[in-house]
C-alpha cells in the first residue's frame, strides 16, 4: 500500500506519466469534459468530495509549474484573494483566464479530474513542472 496521501490508483498513474508542461484539469460538477482527456469521476453527491479536498492530495503528489483559474471565480473578491476552494494551496497566484478559454483549454489536458463542488467556476488546470 502506498505512503502518500493519493490512494486512487488511476489519479496517481495519471499524475506519475505527466512530462513538463502536461495539464491535468480539477473541475466541479458542472464542468463540461470534453472528448479526448482520461475522465477522472470522483463525484459521489453534491459537494463530496470538494475541490479543495482533491486539489490537496494532487498537490501531494504532483508538481505544479504554473496554474489557471478563471476570472470569472475571483469575481468580486478583493485583489490578490483567491476564492476558498484554493486559498492558501498554490505556492503561487494562479493565472486567471476567462472560463470559456477555461473550458477549450481542457481539451489538451492529460485528465480532468470531476468532483462533486457545486461552487460555481471551482475549476483550476495545473500544468506540470519538474523537480530538478
Amino acid at each position: 500500500m502506498k505512503r502518500t496521501a493519493l490512494l486512487h490508483a488511476e489519479l496517481s498513474q495519471v499524475i506519475a506519466a505527466l512530462g513538463h508542461g502536461d495539464m491535468v484539469v480539477i473541475g466541479d460538477a458542472g464542468l463540461p469534459i470534453p472528448d479526448g482527456p482520461r475522465r477522472i469521476d470522483l463525484a459521489l453527491t453534491p459537494g463530496i468530495p470538494r475541490v479543495a479536498d482533491v486539489l490537496k492530495v494532487v498537490l501531494s503528489e504532483m508538481q505544479v509549474e504554473r496554474a489557471l483559474i478563471a476570472r470569472e471565480a475571483i469575481g468580486q473578491l478583493p485583489v490578490g484573494q483567491l476564492p476558498a476552494w484554493c486559498e492558501g494551496q498554490l505556492a503561487a497566484l494562479p493565472e486567471t483566464v476567462s472560463h470559456e478559454e477555461l473550458k477549450r483549454l481542457s481539451a489538451r489536458a492529460k485528465a480532468v479530474i470531476r468532483t462533486g463542488e457545486c461552487t460555481p467556476y471551482a475549476n483550476i488546470v495545473l500544468y506540470a513542472g519538474v523537480t530538478f
